[in-house]
Formats: C-alpha cells, sequence, structure tokens
C-alpha cells in the first residue's frame, strides 16, 4: 500500500466515524481547565458537608464554667463534651464526684446533641406504656443534657452528672454554655 492509499483509508475512517458520530448525536467539547473547574466544584460541593465543630478551648471554657457553678452549689459533678457525633472531647470529674456521674454526664451529652434540645425538656416527652425514645441505647433523659449549636444545628452537648436532682445538673450545663454563648454565630 502506497503512502497515498494509506492517507486516503485514514481520511476515509474519520469521515465514517465522523459520520457516525453526527447519526448517533454523539458530541464532544474541547473545555480548558478553568472552564472545567466550576463544574467540578459544583459536583464537589453536592459531595462534600462542612459542620461546625466545637474547639477544644471552647469545651475548656465550658467545663470550666460548669465547674465554677457546681463549686457555687456545693455540687460534685462530672462534665462531659460530646461533638456531633457522640464521641467523648472532654470528661472533667469534680473532686469527690460518683463513679456514675461520668457515665450519666455522657449519656445526657449524648442525648442532648442527638435531639438538639435539654434532656429536660425530653424527659418530660417520654411517658411508659410502650416503646418511646427513652429506648435507644444510649441515651438518657434526665436533666443535665445541653445541646450546643451553632447556625442552628447542634454541634456539640454537654452533660452534668452528680447533682442530687437533675434540674441542678441542667443548670450547671446551662452556666457551661453561657460562658461561650456569644461566640457560636
Amino acid at each position: 500500500m502506497t503512502g497515498s492509499a494509506r492517507a486516503r483509508l485514514a481520511a476515509g475512517s474519520l469521515t465514517g466515524l465522523a459520520i457516525l458520530a453526527g447519526t448517533l448525536g454523539v458530541t464532544t467539547a474541547v473545555t480548558s481547565p478553568a472552564q472545567a473547574a466550576p463544574a467540578a466544584n459544583a459536583r464537589a460541593a453536592q459531595a462534600v458537608v462542612q459542620t461546625g465543630v466545637l474547639s477544644a478551648d471552647a469545651a475548656l471554657k465550658i467545663a470550666d464554667a460548669a465547674m465554677k457553678e457546681a463549686g457555687k452549689r456545693k455540687q460534685r459533678v462530672t462534665v462531659v463534651i460530646v461533638d456531633r457525633s457522640g464521641a467523648t472531647r472532654l470528661v472533667l470529674k469534680g473532686d469527690g464526684a460518683g463513679p456514675q456521674t461520668e457515665e450519666s454526664a455522657r449519656r445526657k451529652a449524648f442525648t442532648a446533641v442527638s435531639f438538639g434540645r435539654t434532656t429536660g425538656e425530653l424527659g418530660k416527652g417520654v411517658t411508659g406504656g410502650g416503646p418511646t425514645i427513652a429506648d435507644i441505647p444510649g441515651t438518657l433523659f434526665l436533666g443535665g443534657g445541653v445541646p450546643v449549636a451553632s447556625g442552628g444545628a447542634p454541634i456539640a452537648g454537654i452533660g452534668v452528672g452528680g447533682a442530687p436532682s437533675g434540674d441542678i445538673d441542667e443548670a450547671i450545663a446551662q452556666a457551661g454554655l453561657k460562658a461561650v454563648a456569644g461566640s457560636l454565630g
């Protein structure tokens, strides 16, 4: 096969492919990297969810303020802070706090962040006679759990356990939240 015959064969093949592509409605577009970037970013934005996270500094401020409030009230408590997924971020067990206080504080914090409401509020809605939200493992519907919200969404939970009533535990947790309330957005 001569060079000119090869050229005609290649040209004919390309023409045939072009006709086939046109018949099937196949189109190609040449885009520059600058044109492709917005589309890629739009797809990535749909695939990525950003959530607020309580800083370690804020968690320490909350725990410190809660412990100061517990001291004023002469209560021996444990303060637990969990993140949005329920993972423990901080545990501060006060002097003389009982062994059960850590677990109850953790469960209250988990419950508050999970439902975005205080455990005192949630506990009022729990009634007997059948399955309720109180049957969800890891939850505790006694006062003392307070959600931490940013932009209207819960990002953490504060749990306090050890006072003789849930109302006192909740007031201590609220004192902790108040310490960072202005910086949550």
